[in-house]
């Protein structure tokens, strides 16, 4: 479970935030990948696969113990954030003849963020890349994955593997979930044609006036469960009805005011028995993240820390032979007030 959306500010900045849900921690650090990097992407027979040296440093999210971004931005503007996508992802058949075009589904995000700056630079570099189901060793298979892409024009893609091929979707909204496809998730935006930002007004039933019993009766049948379908709805009603913000930073913070609705916690969303070790299977939200394009600022919270942290792309070092890492790791503080001084009421 994840759900991205995108905000605009009046002042021009974007900001690109999502959550990120799943039933075991993920051993997500902060990582920021520097230019001129050498990579060499992963093939399902061992050969290897696309080579290359990163021209954008970018920072963000890792995920899976590996040096790649799961979300995150890059110093041109570019972000880019992979969501799970089981039941319909369709990693075309690998071809060995095309294992220098290859790269592993979870080193995609990483390549775009190194070798792009813009959404039309993403879109035109798509079709030269192969993206065959290679298998993570510590899952035992391929983990389905499909993209989202932004950029600080506010142009957005979305990139899925399905029936064999890379499919790219204008994002108009900006917004996405999980599977099912994500044509099919604006196409199911039409059963809500009904949505209103402002409350109904009153009714007449024959000689009974019905009258709303608080407000937010536009927003009255908006789907409330935690499926992909519902989440997506809901992330385009509050993204799109959200007051708009001045610069970047209070988008930021707005941004996760809307994530905050999405949270999953611990036990809520679980799936029927146990694991191999009497453990509940639960997704819950591991970490929350929002990119600001336009400071090149990636900010993020934890299930354990809700306080916000943030890393700025420009006050690094931009140029080494590294991946530099920070911990996400962290409780929860509790500010004791009673601690302070209090001082005298106003009258």
């Amino acid at each position: 479970m994840c759900t991205g959306i995108r905000l605009i500010a009046q002042d021009g900045s974007v900001v690109h935030a999502r959550t990120l849900e799943f039933e075991i921690d993920l051993n997500s650090d902060i990582a920021l990948v520097p230019r001129g990097f050498a990579r060499t992407g992963t093939t399902p027979d061992g050969s290897p696969g696309r080579a290359w040296t990163t021209t954008y440093a970018s920072v963000g999210a890792s995920g899976l113990g590996l040096p790649f971004l799961v979300d995150g931005l890059n110093e041109a503007g570019l972000a880019v954030g992979t969501f799970y996508f089981p039941g319909s992802v369709g990693y075309p058949p690998y071809d060995a003849g095309r294992a220098a075009d290859s790269i592993a589904p979870w080193e995609l995000g990483s390549y775009l963020l190194e070798n792009h700056a813009s959404v039309e630079e993403v879109r035109a570099a798509v079709g030269s890349l192969h993206l065959p189901a290679v298998v993570y060793p510590a899952w035992g298979f391929a983990p389905p994955f499909h993209y989202v892409v932004h950029d600080s024009s506010g142009a957005s893609l979305v990139i899925e593997p399905v029936d064999g091929e890379l499919r790219v979707h204008d994002n108009p909204l900006g917004v996405l979930t999980n599977a099912p496809t994500f044509d099919w998730h604006l196409t199911n935006l039409r059963n809500y044609v009904g949505f209103s930002l402002t409350g109904a007004p009153p009714t007449r039933l024959g000689d009974v006036t019905i009258e709303s019993l608080g407000i937010g009766s536009g927003m009255l049948g908006l789907p409330g469960d935690f499926t992909p379908p519902s989440r997506f709805v809901r992330a385009v009603a509050f993204a799109t009805s959200v007051l708009p913000s001045a610069t970047g930073r209070e988008a930021v913070l707005e941004a996760f005011k809307v994530l905050n609705t999405f949270d999953i916690p611990k036990g809520s969303a679980r799936e029927a028995g146990t694991d191999a070790h009497g453990n509940l299977v639960c997704d819950y939200t591991i970490w929350t993240s929002a990119n600001d394009l336009a400071a090149k600022r990636f900010y993020f919270r934890t299930y354990d820390n809700s306080q916000i942290r943030m890393v700025d792309l420009t006050r690094q070092p931009l140029d080494g032979d590294d991946v530099l890492t920070w911990s996400m790791a962290g409780d929860e503080v509790i500010a004791d007030l009673g601690a302070t001084s209090p001082v005298p009421a106003r009258n």
